[in-house]
């Protein structure tokens, strides 16, 4: 069967969506702060602390976190606790800084918000890293229900996840909105049958455009228009 089309366009029939759901990292926040944690501070910190060189970890890093990538444990801060045996998110608070908001993030969230329509965030981030994004962005309080996959106990991308989201929120996958930075995560959702999917072109501000593969994509959220007021 051939693949299907992808539009250029992120424009959106906004007369067809009563749920809105969104990914964090990469989404709403910059993955600057998750890319330069993983494969530059991380990888340098540890190599400080166990004294060896930082060309001896790096690859030794790398092969730890692809073997369980796309898996719960991949995004679980207590499990790599464990295996490097180190604090994690000790560890991220020495680069908080970085921790920022894509453009016209907060805009769409407001108006979205302001429409009526029900609006969840819906991430693979471990509870501790949440919480941390959440107070350093205060961007909690533009949605009704904040949901990470920790608590229904399997990654976004992995099978049953969707099933055990509407579970606990009764949504309806015909008029429902996913965007998200990760192409797994969006085949896994287009294959549970949620109707309006977006990826997302730039997830990292200082890296370049992503092939977002057949998902149409949005440079940032203007381009999905701003529903009218309910």
């Amino acid at each position: 069967m051939a693949a299907p089309k992808k539009s250029n366009s992120g424009a959106l029939s906004w007369d067809q969506v009563d749920t809105v759901m969104l990914d964090m990292d990469g989404t709403l926040l910059d993955l600057h702060f998750d890319n330069h944690f993983w494969q530059e501070h991380l990888p340098v910190r540890l190599a400080q602390l166990r004294g060896v060189d930082e060309a001896e970890i790096r690859p030794w890093l790398i092969a730890r976190t692809n073997a369980v990538r796309g898996q719960l444990s991949w995004y679980c801060l207590d499990y790599w606790a464990r295996e490097l045996e180190v604090d994690i998110l000790a560890l991220k608070q020495e680069v908080i800084h970085l921790i920022s908001v894509h453009e016209h993030v907060e805009p769409f969230l407001d108006a979205v918000r302001r429409s009526g329509r029900h609006v969840m965030l819906v991430t693979n981030a471990h509870r501790h890293s949440l919480d941390l994004k959440l107070a350093c962005t205060e961007i909690g309080c533009h949605f009704h229900q904040v949901v990470t996959a920790h608590d229904l106990g399997c990654a976004k991308e992995e099978p049953g996840f969707w099933d055990r989201l509407r579970e606990q929120t009764p949504f309806n996958p015909a008029s429902s909105l996913f965007v998200d930075d990760n192409l797994a995560v969006l085949r896994a959702a287009r294959d549970y049958g949620i109707a309006h999917l977006r990826a997302v072109r730039r997830p990292d501000s200082r890296r370049p455009e992503m092939d977002t593969g057949e998902f149409p994509a949005i440079g940032d959220f203007r381009e999905l228009g701003f529903p009218s007021e309910g």
